[in-house]
């Protein structure tokens, strides 16, 4: 039995942050509900480089664009470190890596747009990826300085909530890497 992404519970939230309730994903995203969102930066255990991945065309939001987050919304009663980890292993195949807080940031596209608390993490690995088919068509690892180069340029189709996690994470990073 197929599962209606937009069906899927999403734990709302208010702009300050809180849990206020629950909704369907797709009411969030037709009202413009302020949700929560857990996302992992999946860096090389040298921090070199970070996986850089392209959204299936079937996804409800912002499909076929280039992201370096795997992530997903909080679900009802999930906490972020939670939602992150659950994400990670969905998307990437990736279980059991230590998660290292980050930051939070408010993304808010506006009235009509997406408004939502990202909790950033990152996670240190080596080891295999498996995409999943239904949220990833396609993943690489790409060094940090050609990310921050590929990011320079406005026209590459990359996920904007992600932009703004990335270049945010860029502004405490060094140049090169670690």
């Amino acid at each position: 039995m197929e599962v209606d992404p937009a069906a899927e519970p999403v734990a709302v939230y208010d702009e300050a942050g809180a849990v206020v309730g629950v909704a369907p994903r797709g009411e969030v995203y037709a009202r413009s509900l302020w949700h929560g969102v857990g996302g992992v930066l999946v860096r090389s255990g040298d921090g070199r480089r970070v996986y850089v991945h392209r959204r299936s065309a079937t996804k409800l939001v912002m499909p076929g664009l280039h992201d370096c987050w795997a992530g997903g919304v909080i679900g009802p009663g999930e906490d972020p470190a939670g939602t992150a980890a659950r994400e990670l292993a969905e998307e990437l195949g990736v279980i059991g890596v230590p998660l290292t807080p980050l930051f939070t940031l408010a993304y808010d596209e506006g009235a009509g747009g997406l408004r939502s608390h990202l909790f950033a993490f990152e996670a240190r690995y080596d080891g295999p990826v498996r995409h999943q088919p239904e949220e990833v068509a396609d993943g690489w690892w790409m060094p940090i300085p050609e990310l921050r180069a590929r990011l320079a340029d406005p026209s590459w189709p990359f996920v904007p909530d992600g932009r703004m996690l990335v270049e945010h994470w860029f502004a405490g990073q060094e140049p090169d890497g670690p």
